[in-house]
């Protein structure tokens, strides 16, 4: 081949993969709507995460699909309800999946944004949090690789190489199941490392486009800063359990800054996306009630926490900045968005193709994202049904079925009982139950959100 087309075949190569956005997914394990200084934290500055409200487009009404670690994850990655592949609460043991009617890992199957971007040229990595099968008892479930993520560093409910910061309990057991080299380090050096892993995946594919997660797993309790970070929070908040969470968020904000400051030095900030969320509420466990305390974590003005169908158990911060494309500064308070379309939407905005015939509960919400607020067909959820955690607070006990429709909430079991009705709008607390007031909302509702169960729960048949 003549040298002047080689090269002009190079450079309109280049051109292609130059005008592809690079993306970076920033998924944080039980953070709180209000856990950022620009949702509403006053005790602990969040610079670095506010910034990105500040260059970029911030969401007031975005829900993850579970408010559970698991099924959250499995949402976001595959753009489907969690319920299809039987995926309602958090991956354990053999024996606890086969009592709640889950498999032991995500079926390697399904389509997932990193296959798509994959496919479309993008280099691909996850570090961090991983949770969708691996760990406990469970050595055989597939590697990120089978997901589409060409590397890979994961903590110990995940296989492949990842981080171990104990030698007992279940990351004594995650030791045992080998596969994958085991990086032993303090907790609180977790995040800085999964960052400086991305610096260095960023750095050797800045020539094409890439994916990049980093799923941090600081503010999960328990909370195990270093001794410097800690000291900077004694005496602030409501006692330990604060001081140790927000010394964790204030270390998780600066290294999210290194992330931030490595993508501009780089020159790719322009043409990156950055995408920053939380996978479920903060922490409700029974034990801080038990001692007379308030769980750590802000859920801002909204009622429920983890493991809550209640707003504070899914309803999330959500921030996305791409200056090429997303004017800065803006905000979207009425558009409606959940984790399953984001699948969709990057496959619009990154101009990826996405297999006809591809199971899809997600809705191309691209426009919103780019600034142009959209109306989105009903969100549903379940939790509960065939078991998982309860949360501490008996009142944040929810019903084990929920969907959104425009302002509109209606919670209820699956047998009718327990049933509530919210105009979010007006009432962002869920305060005041209006399905007296309004029956022809539950009229419309009601038979949605159980011809949505009934078609999930046909996925459960036969386990």
């Amino acid at each position: 081949m003549n040298i002047k087309w080689i090269l002009l075949f190079v450079g309109l190569s280049a051109a292609a993969f130059a005008a592809k956005p690079n993306v970076v997914m920033i998924f944080i394990d039980d953070m709180g709507y209000g856990d950022i200084g620009v949702y509403g934290n006053t005790e602990v500055p969040t610079p670095n995460m506010d910034r990105l409200a500040r260059e970029g487009r911030r969401f007031t009404n975005f829900y993850v699909n579970s408010p559970i670690c698991s099924p959250s994850r499995v949402a976001l990655n595959t753009g489907i309800y969690p319920q299809r592949e039987r995926i309602h609460s958090f991956f354990n043991n053999r024996a606890s999946h086969k009592q709640r009617k889950m498999p032991d890992y995500l079926n390697p199957d399904r389509f997932t944004y990193a296959r798509m971007l994959k496919a479309n040229g993008y280099a691909t990595a996850h570090f961090g949090k991983w949770h969708m099968g691996g760990g406990r008892d469970v050595g055989d479930a597939p590697l990120p690789r089978a997901y589409g993520y060409e590397e890979s560093l994961v903590s110990f409910e995940g296989l492949g190489d990842r981080i171990i910061w104990s030698r007992k309990g279940l990351q004594g057991k995650s030791m045992k199941l080998g596969r994958g080299e085991l990086i032993e380090l303090p907790k609180h050096k977790t995040t800085e490392t999964y960052v400086d892993r991305a610096i260095d995946f960023m750095g050797r594919n800045k020539d094409r486009p890439f994916l990049v997660n980093v799923f941090p797993n600081d503010v999960h309790d328990g909370h195990e800063p270093s001794q410097q970070q800690l000291a900077k929070w004694k005496g602030r908040g409501r006692g330990e359990y604060d001081e140790r969470f927000f010394a964790v968020l204030d270390e998780m904000d600066r290294q999210i800054g290194r992330l931030l400051k490595a993508i501009d030095e780089t020159g790719l900030a322009e043409n990156t996306i950055v995408i920053l969320t939380s996978d479920n509420g903060p922490t409700d466990w029974k034990r801080y009630y038990d001692a007379k305390v308030e769980p750590p974590g802000y859920t801002g003005p909204f009622f429920g926490r983890k493991w809550s169908l209640y707003e504070g158990g899914i309803r999330m911060p959500f921030m996305i900045r791409w200056p090429a494309k997303i004017k800065a500064g803006t905000v979207d308070e009425s558009t409606v968005m959940c984790a399953v379309d984001l699948l969709p939407s990057l496959g619009t905005l990154t101009g990826s193709g996405i297999p006809a015939g591809t199971e899809l509960d997600g809705s191309d919400m691209s426009a919103a994202l780019l600034g142009k607020p959209m109306a989105r067909k009903p969100v549903f959820w379940e939790y509960g049904t065939y078991g998982s955690i309860d949360p501490g607070r008996p009142e944040h006990i929810s019903p084990k079925l929920a969907m959104r429709d425009g302002d509109w909430k209606l919670l209820m079991n699956q047998d009718g009982s327990e049933l509530k009705l919210f105009n979010l709008k007006e009432d962002k607390g869920e305060t005041t139950n209006m399905a007296k007031q309004h029956p022809e909302k539950v009229q419309a509702m009601k038979p949605q959100l159980a011809g949505w169960w009934k078609e999930m729960d046909n996925y459960y048949e036969g386990y």
